[in-house]
């Protein structure tokens, strides 16, 4: 006679399977609704900038002599032809947001780049060799971040010469330290965990342990940090721009457009209002989308 074995069954919230990781991070990211909403507006903005060419109804640089300051499509004396304006070169507005997007995201991509790829290596550096290589980095980082992080951009600016690729190398340098500084904290954390040791222990190289074992520990921070860092960049920029020390006329530039047309501003409220919303809206998105990315890949912010 076979004895039949009682089968157990599984509780509502026992998977039969463990949750992909991919899975469980959309779940917990999914909980902000702020995050979800910062996540949408940056897929619509990196939507027109990939396709700014076919989205943007003039060509950004283009001026219409006949069309100075023209107000927008709803205001008395607006064209549908020039849907937000056009600014005191005769330019549309539009277009030019437009175009500004594809420049803007660009900047903050490759500022997050260097500043990212820096820090991790000197940030892997300092917490393995320590010592005086340590103190080193870590004294001059000190002094990088002793300093406004504006005012260092523009006396690095100021050095290198004003221009867009001098502008995002000087912002890149002044947000540096931050990931510097995360990067040695986690790894100061990691290397004191039981798998580094038997990691160690089995002979692993000191490239294996910083770059294969330590590294990809380390990378949920500076994943929050980096989309964070994205929008300060952007910022930045517009506030060089807006300097004369950024990108220089005619680029399409968010901060440029607002320092040509500041002069305009109680005549022709829309030279100013529409860059200054897409740089608002721009940075919200990101710092949204940050404290998210925070929650969802910090398991003590679990619930």
């Amino acid at each position: 006679m076979a004895i039949q074995t009682p089968t157990v069954p599984l509780d509502a919230g026992t998977a039969a399977t463990p949750s992909r990781p991919v899975r469980e991070f959309w779940h917990y990211f999914r909980e902000s609704k702020g995050a979800v909403l910062g996540l949408g507006i940056i897929v619509l903005l990196v939507l027109t900038a990939i396709f700014a060419d076919v989205i943007a109804p003039h060509d950004p640089i283009e001026q219409y002599r006949d069309a100075f300051l023209r107000p927008p499509v709803w205001d008395e004396g607006g064209s549908g032809r020039f849907l937000l304006g056009t600014d005191p070169a005769g330019r549309d507005i539009l277009s030019r947001l437009i175009h500004g997007t594809r420049l803007s995201f660009f900047i903050g991509l490759i500022t997050v780049a260097i500043s990212v790829t820096l820090g991790v290596l000197l940030g892997l550096s300092a917490g393995f060799f320590r010592g005086v290589t340590d103190i080193v980095i870590m004294r001059l980082m000190d002094i990088m971040l002793a300093l406004p992080s504006l005012l260092l951009a523009i006396v690095i600016v100021a050095i290198l010469g004003p221009g867009l690729v001098n502008a995002m190398i000087a912002i890149a340098i002044t947000y540096l330290p931050h990931y510097v500084r995360l990067m040695r904290a986690s790894v100061l954390t990691e290397t004191s965990k039981e798998y580094v040791t038997a990691s160690r222990v089995s002979g692993a190289g000191l490239l294996r342990l910083m770059f294969v074992v330590v590294l990809p520990n380390c990378l949920a921070p500076l994943i929050v940090q980096g989309t964070l860092g994205f929008s300060s960049a952007i910022l930045d920029a517009a506030a060089l721009g807006f300097l004369g020390l950024g990108a220089q006329p005619p680029t399409p530039e968010w901060g440029s457009m607002l320092a040509s047309a500041l002069e305009f501003l109680q005549r022709a409220w829309w030279v100013v209002t529409f860059p200054g919303l897409a740089i608002l809206i721009t940075v919200l998105a990101f710092n949204l989308m940050g404290d998210g990315l925070r929650d969802a890949l910090d398991p003590k912010l679990k619930r």
